[in-house]
């Protein structure tokens, strides 16, 4: 039997589902605090109030080891096959049409949003306009990251599916904010740190997915609170550097690997949590209990996508360097 919590039967007005999110959000930004208020100090002083630059010669690209590709895309495949054995040993029945038409529609809004916010965040980038968010205030740029993307998430969650037009322009404002936290990172990393993290985001997230939707029914709805509360942690420790001093090395070391790994774990079991929730949501539908959303349903699985992607950016780039 379907064991559904107040907060399940209740996603839109859900105190959990607003705290989930908005700590998901806070997790997104493309750095910890210290590391993006000295990078935009820095930054700041380098451009001042002249903003001559040059994008092309930020970065230059490596060239790309197709042979490397297809080990990922091998490794990718072998990661769904154990995956699905060692976490879904009680699968469930084929798919009804209306969990796969939800499934489906969702699924294609969080692939279109992300698109709009590669678009964005390579706009942006190239316009120039990054060195101007850069040269700004780096609190002020923060507090309007944050306070942009929560309040276009309670936009998109409380406006009905029948306002098309007011749904559509916070699900783009939700895309543009989160497109901001990310058009930073070409100036930081190489392309193809880049571009192997998206490849090991697109298994990992395509994976989990896979092994959520074929689970049984209620599996990993339980993982629900334990989930909050780690992406709780998560979001304190993205705080800890501007806490704690310089000297203590050890504990910053301790809340780097919380925020990297530990959110890296986190978001990985939002993706398991976010599929069953998607297709409970579809049989809820299905009984007229509430209606479908799946632009509603996207926001959480782009959170989810951009968090492990970032986070499998820094990872990388940590470890290209220790090999240097």
């Amino acid at each position: 039997m379907l064991r559904v919590g107040l907060s399940t039967l209740r996603p839109v007005a859900s105190r959990t589902a607003a705290a989930q999110l908005g700590a998901r959000n806070l997790s997104s930004s493309s750095f910890r605090p210290n590391t993006i208020l000295q990078t935009l100090q820095k930054q700041r002083k380098q451009f001042g109030s002249a903003f001559k630059y040059n994008t092309d010669s930020v970065i230059q690209p490596a060239k790309l080891s197709w042979r490397r590709v297809a080990l990922i895309a091998g490794g990718v495949a072998g990661t769904v096959i154990v995956m699905d054995s060692a976490l879904n040993r009680e699968t469930r029945a084929s798919l009804s049409q209306a969990e796969r038409s939800l499934l489906n529609s969702t699924f294609a809004y969080t692939g279109a949003g992300l698109t709009v916010t590669a678009a964005i965040a390579r706009m942006m980038y190239r316009s120039g306009f990054v060195f101007r968010i850069m040269a700004a205030n780096p609190w002020v740029v923060v507090g309007a990251s944050l306070v942009g993307g929560i309040g276009s998430i309670i936009g998109v969650q409380n406006t009905a599916p029948e306002n098309t037009l007011l749904k559509h322009l916070f699900f783009l404002g939700f895309n543009t904010f989160q497109a901001a936290t990310l058009a930073p990172l070409p100036l930081l990393f190489p392309a193809t740190i880049m571009f192997r993290a998206g490849l090991y985001t697109l298994g990992v997230v395509g994976s989990l997915s896979y092994v959520g939707a074929t689970a049984a029914n209620d599996k990993y709805l339980m993982l629900g609170g334990p989930l909050l509360a780690g992406v709780t942690v998560v979001a304190l420790s993205t705080l800890a550097p501007l806490v704690l001093p310089v000297t203590a090395v050890r504990a910053l070391a301790i809340t780097e690997g919380i925020y990297l790994y530990g959110g890296l774990a986190v978001f990985g079991g939002f993706v398991l949590y976010d599929t069953q929730k998607i297709l409970m949501h579809a049989r809820m539908a299905e009984a007229g209990m509430m209606k479908n959303d799946p632009m509603r349903e996207s926001i959480g699985l782009q959170l989810d996508i951009i968090n492990i992607f970032i986070r499998l950016v820094q990872i990388l780039a940590m470890n290209n360097n220790k090999r240097k």
